[in-house]
């Protein structure tokens, strides 16, 4: 059946009627009279043969084929717009706000040098860069991308993910503290050392990781002399002398090639936690996605 420009202007009003409540809200939104709306919704009635609204004079509500015929129209509307910002995409360089959700210590270390050159690159972009170990929701957040590191390998439809790569973590200590203290040998030397540990958000303290003779990784509780909630203070305090810390290679890059950082076992690096990036999923992506999406795929995390 062909569809015809008064199809259209009586699906586009009967929409806006139900999604404002009333013919006069509706005008409002579409720049109509309040009853040419209301005769355009009538005639759409007429045509289809099915009453989709109850008008009373206090309410309005849907009928069952009402809500039916919304849905339809609905998704129909909103694959035309995805369509159109699509068409409107292709001729448009990447501009608009871009609100990116990173984990506190990486995303300062890590991300913020490469998002620094990416605004340098993008100048008509906007960017709102939120800090958190916790996982946004990025739908109620209104988040664009998220970069993390942990969570899950699959996401639920209505996300999409890429998986960067895998942390590599190690035990560390300061050279003044591995002068006070026996030396590490071995896993069974673990123990009898004080531990830095990190505090995950929910209070509870992160294991250390030990791969057995056997190659298999087991957690093993460690015996903390201090708890730090962020991983550059966990850091400092291994720097500092005051224990042993099992830490992101990422993260101790620099103090271990600076000396400051003695690695402990190294044929006991187990692999750590997963770098995602997540964003909802759309049919078709706006120049600024793609172009984020095309920067951030340069993260590292080993």
């Amino acid at each position: 059946m062909m569809i015809t420009e008064e199809n259209l202007k009586g699906i586009s009003c009967f929409v806006a009627t139900v999604e404002c409540g009333s013919f006069s809200a509706a005008a409002g939104r579409l720049n109509l009279t309040g009853s040419a709306v209301s005769k355009s919704v009538a005639r759409l009635e007429s045509r289809l043969g099915s009453r989709l609204l109850d008008r009373t004079t206090r309410r309005m509500a849907l009928t069952d084929a009402g809500q039916a015929y919304y849905d339809t129209c609905q998704r129909i509307l909103s694959e035309l717009s995805e369509t159109e910002a699509m068409l409107a995409a292709q001729r448009r360089i990447p501009a608009g706000r871009l609100h990116i959700a990173l984990p506190q210590t990486f995303g300062r270390k890590e991300a913020m040098p490469l998002l620094n050159r990416f605004a340098s690159a993008n100048p008509e972009l906007r960017l709102t860069l939120a800090f958190s170990d916790r996982f946004l929701d990025l739908f109620d957040e209104g988040v664009d991308l998220a970069v993390r590191i942990g969570g899950p390998l699959d996401y639920p439809q209505t996300l999409s993910s890429m998986l960067l790569g895998m942390e590599k973590r190690a035990f560390f200590a300061a050279p003044d503290y591995l002068e006070r203290h026996p030396p590490v040998r071995s896993v069974e030397d673990l123990p009898s050392h004080r531990a830095i540990v990190y505090q995950l958000v929910d209070g509870s303290h992160k294991a250390w990781r030990i791969v057995q003779e056997n190659g298999q990784a087991v957690d093993r509780p460690a015996p903390w002399r201090m708890a730090v909630g962020d991983g550059e203070a966990q850091l400092s305090a291994v720097k500092a002398g005051l224990g042993v810390a099992q830490m992101a290679t990422w993260l101790t890059r620099e103090a271990e090639a600076a000396g400051e950082l003695v690695r402990l076992l190294p044929e006991r690096v187990v692999e750590g936690l997963p770098l995602m990036l997540v964003w909802p999923r759309k049919k078709t992506l706006t120049p600024k996605m793609e172009a984020l999406l095309a920067a951030m795929q340069a993260l590292r995390i080993e």
